[in-house]
């Protein structure tokens, strides 16, 4: 395993950095010892990276001696992560970025990953690595055990001949996966939700899959009351991109974005608009960052507030912001959030004024105005 002063010098950024926050976890280390303990390992070989949340395992098999480190990283955050700290311990240039495809595998004798916590989405990297990578691959799958279960090795199993568990160390543990068995892909999947005319497209990182979340189906009902003078619209944080798919399709003088740092999310909302017949752009971003400030008259937004919004807030103020910042003077914002989550302060502060437009026994749908100047 590399120096430990390698890890100490990355960071989070551009996510939250706290004291209790760490770029490494036991996870990473333990992966990049158990490639070290490979017998016959050839280091010119190329290798993959799948899922390095801020560089630790691409950044340590560099360290190690790899000379061909190739990675996919679905968040670009993680991109970003990756790229600032490499320029920090003077590795940039030293890895390729891949989409989740062929000239990410082809050739690979190793892929190095950190487990996902959703199956849908280890079993569309699964399926990929033994559809596109050497048949001999080894696959070292590393995870904390809290978030591990027993059908993550089932899942494995679908696309390997051999799954072993290793042992533990400081309540981290990697899967071993051999004998890759191509059989075929599952992702995306698509799914027709009758009462909506509705096709939804979807990879397995998104988030609901390919269904319609409850949230979401609520805020789809306020559509015909979104400011119907607006002629850019964002679906923030877009998923599958039913909601930019719908603006598209029931307001075709919209110019409709959907953006999201999830890579799986742009694809899936591109090919649900495409399945649907309707005209988006997509763009992969963190919060909007690429739009210029007061450049959008129209946000629509279903944050992922099942992902701990329910005790760090960080994630929704985020977005909250990034639509105050590119909302034109009158713009407006419409959220759908968990009733008992009430931020409509947060909003009010984050965009402008802030009205309840509708409440059902769950879910609360707002809008916020932009202040005019």
């Amino acid at each position: 395993m590399p120096d430990e002063t390698l890890f100490d010098a990355l960071r989070r950024e551009p996510d939250a950095e706290a004291p209790n926050l760490h770029a490494v976890d036991a996870a990473d280390r333990l992966v990049l010892d158990t490639v070290d303990e490979l017998p016959g390992i050839d280091r010119t070989t190329p290798i993959a990276v799948i899922g390095d949340r801020y560089g630790a395992l691409t950044l340590g098999a560099v360290a190690s001696g790899f000379t061909t480190v190739r990675v996919h990283q679905d968040a670009v955050t993680g991109v970003r992560a990756l790229e600032l700290n490499a320029a920090r311990v003077s590795m940039a240039g030293t890895y390729t970025q891949h989409a989740l495809d062929a000239a990410l595998l082809d050739g690979v004798g190793v892929v190095l990953m950190q487990l996902p916590r959703g199956l849908a989405e280890l079993t569309e990297i699964a399926e990929r690595i033994a559809a596109h990578a050497s048949s001999d691959v080894v696959v070292l799958a590393g995870g904390r055990d809290k978030h591990m279960t027993p059908a993550m090795n089932d899942v494995l199993r679908r696309s390997f001949e051999t799954v072993t568990a290793g042992r533990g160390r400081q309540k981290a543990r990697v899967l071993t996966a051999r004998g890759a068995v191509a059989s075929g892909m599952t992702y995306p999947v698509s799914k027709r939700i009758a009462d909506l005319d509705l096709t939804v497209v979807a990879h397995g990182a998104v988030f609901a899959g390919a269904g319609l979340d409850i949230g979401t189906r609520y805020l789809l009902e306020y559509l015909p009351k979104m400011l119907p003078r607006a002629r850019v619209a964002v679906d923030l944080g877009c998923g599958t991109g039913i909601l930019a798919t719908e603006l598209a399709r029931t307001r075709p003088d919209l110019e409709v974005f959907a953006t999201d740092r999830s890579s799986a999310a742009i694809l899936s909302a591109a090919a649900t608009a495409k399945a649907n017949g309707a005209r988006i752009s997509v763009v992969a971003d963190d919060a909007m960052s690429t739009f210029e400030s007061g450049s959008v008259d129209l946000v629509v937004c279903n944050p992922p507030f099942h992902e701990g919004a329910a005790v760090h807030t960080g994630g929704a103020s985020k977005l909250f912001a990034a639509a105050g910042r590119v909302l034109r003077p009158g713009g407006q914002l419409w959220t759908v959030f968990n009733t008992h989550l009430n931020y409509r302060r947060e909003l009010a502060d984050a965009v402008g004024p802030t009205d309840q437009m509708g409440r059902n026994g769950k879910f609360t749908v707002a809008r916020s105005v932009r202040p005019s100047e």
